[in-house]
């Protein structure tokens, strides 16, 4: 599909009932966990040796870190934050997003019936590396502003940026800037209903704690299902 194409179906997409996209998350969950699992303990890994790298040469710092006798600004010190851990972010964006693109294709070829491999690297192997890092950089970037300009900037592109992945697993023959416009169109116009499923199922997610905080990596990736299934019945597959 065309960027016009997709975008016309957003602006024309119909009712969605919250309670179906919850089932339908609960039950594409029980199908799809230990991809999920795969997907999740990847990506804790490398973010854990990401972060030691970065911490150990001194490029990530605390959002503690202040010289002794200034006044502690929160303002000033978020913005700081942000920058520095800007770097590190990026990476783990990237990872992220390149990672939920190739879980999207598993989940796709489970519901038309496809056969499917390990799909999780897939779009690394495919050569889609500059355009998963320009992805990353965006995501990054714009989390970092958002967090400076505080509290409802920040959950307002929350939403939006859930759906990177998902558009750029559909439509990896579109810019970056093209699936950046198209993730907030629907992230925009789909908000409140994914800000809500996103939170129930975070909360559903976070169940997996109480088998011993372990379990929070069976369960987890559970949160990424609502973006998935939006998607799915807003723009649909070609």
């Amino acid at each position: 599909m065309t960027f016009i194409d997709i975008q016309h179906k957003i602006s024309s997409a119909e009712y969605l009932d919250f309670g179906e996209l919850l089932h339908e998350s609960i039950k594409k969950f029980k199908d799809i966990w230990l991809t999920g699992l795969t997907m999740i303990l990847i990506l804790f890994s490398f973010g854990f040796v990401l972060s030691f790298l970065f911490n150990s040469i001194g490029i990530s710092s605390s959002p503690l870190t202040q010289v002794y006798g200034q006044e502690f600004d929160v303002f000033n010190q978020s913005f700081i934050t942000s920058f520095n851990m800007l770097p590190l972010t990026i990476c783990v964006s990237s990872l992220t997003i390149g990672l939920l693109a190739g879980f999207y294709r598993s989940c796709k070829h489970l519901d038309l019936n496809q056969p499917s491999k390990n799909d999780l690297f897939y779009y690394f192997s495919l050569g889609h590396t500059r355009k998963i890092l320009m992805l990353g950089i965006f995501h990054a970037v714009i989390t970092a502003v958002t967090q400076y300009l505080f509290f409802i900037p920040f959950v307002y592109a929350f939403v939006p940026l859930q759906f990177f992945a998902i558009v750029f697993s559909n439509n990896t023959h579109l810019t970056e800037i093209d699936i950046v416009k198209i993730s907030f169109s629907l992230g925009t116009k789909k908000w409140f209903l994914s800000f809500g499923l996103l939170i129930v199922t975070g909360i559903l997610g976070m169940l997996g704690v109480l088998a011993c905080g372990v379990g929070l990596f069976f369960t987890v990736s559970i949160i990424y299902l609502p973006a998935y299934l939006i998607y799915r019945n807003v723009v649909g597959f070609e």
